[in-house]
């Protein structure tokens, strides 16, 4: 059987589309650019796809329509099982459109709120509900939010990470952070949440490696924080008191004088005002992308942690 001359086309643009957005970005690829690459007119290509954000949104429908039969498929499960079947098909999606997700990263909201953004907000919606589970609290959402965050982002920052390395490391650090805290390591609820229920355990069944304690995650989170903040908030201590009295011999010509010494210190700090370091230390660096790898923190309370932009934080994960 030959294949359709029109699938064909569509088939060629769309692989010429991609190609191009990877070399030159979506905003300067035009839909002239694709047609010369196709040696076709740009008329063949309006043919097929009216507009360039009509084009964006069929190379996302793959994603879509994968992920949406993925939450088809767990919605009648048990609660337990329908969690990782959502959470472990998750991964092996996002692998599989790794080149196009990855790409496209920034591009996704230009498809604007038409069909597809509308079918993105409901897979979101309903992979959250999966996650956290009927009757779930304000905690349960949190952590169901962050673990599809876990299942995704990693994708688009550790580009040069095989799909067998990376998709072992992200599960196991959503396992971790669905794992349930020990007593020592809880934070206090807020007054108005006292009666949350706690957290389900999150040992799924294909957890195999769900007993390792989030203590130790938990902990190591809380250490690469403070090692950040050491770094980043640490100011000099106050210059001692010098006395008021100065002698004759203090007073000479030529020595300094230790009252003004420590009065002009003292005015140089309340002049120093602590703002955002420009770049990262090594030991930051490293704990940024720990924090980050393991799904713990966000890359904003990262920043905040370290005392930098967003975009210092990306800079260096991007880096990685």
């Amino acid at each position: 059987m030959t294949a359709d001359p029109a699938d064909d086309t569509r088939t060629r643009i769309l692989r010429a589309a991609l190609d191009l957005f990877a070399e030159h970005g979506y905003q300067r690829t035009s839909l002239r650019q694709i047609g010369e690459r196709l040696r076709l007119t740009k008329t063949a290509i309006l043919y097929h796809f009216p507009t360039k954000e009509n084009l964006l949104a069929a190379l996302v429908e793959p994603l879509v329509a994968d992920l949406e039969a993925l939450l088809d498929s767990a919605q009648t499960q048990p609660t337990e099982l329908a969690r990782w079947t959502v959470l472990e098909g998750w991964v092996d999606i996002m692998l599989a459109h790794r080149r196009p997700l990855g790409m496209l990263f920034h591009d996704i909201a230009l498809i604007g709120r038409g069909d597809t953004y509308h079918r993105l907000i409901v897979i979101a919606m309903r992979a959250n509900d999966l996650i956290a589970g009927p009757d779930a609290g304000r905690r349960e959402r949190v952590r169901a939010v962050q673990a599809v965050s876990a299942c995704s982002d990693p994708i688009v920052f550790f580009t040069d990470v095989s799909d067998e390395v990376l998709r072992a490391d992200m599960l196991d650090g959503v396992r971790r952070l669905l794992a349930p805290l020990p007593a020592d390591a809880a934070a206090p609820l807020p007054t108005d949440a006292a009666a949350a229920p706690p957290p389900d355990a999150a040992a799924g069944p294909h957890a195999d490696t769900a007993a390792r304690s989030h203590a130790d995650t938990a902990a190591g989170a809380r250490a690469d924080l403070a090692a950040g903040l050491r770094v980043t908030t640490t100011v000099p201590a106050p210059a001692r008191e010098t006395p008021t009295h100065v002698s004759a011999r203090d007073a000479a010509p030529g020595r300094a004088n230790p009252a003004s010494q420590g009065a002009a210190s003292a005015a140089a700090h309340r002049r120093r005002r602590p703002g955002r370091p420009p770049a990262l230390g090594r030991e930051q660096v490293e704990a940024a992308r720990r924090m980050h790898a393991a799904g713990t923190h966000s890359v904003d309370a990262i920043a905040a942690a370290l005392g930098v932009s967003r975009a210092t934080v990306y800079r260096h994960l991007t880096a990685s």
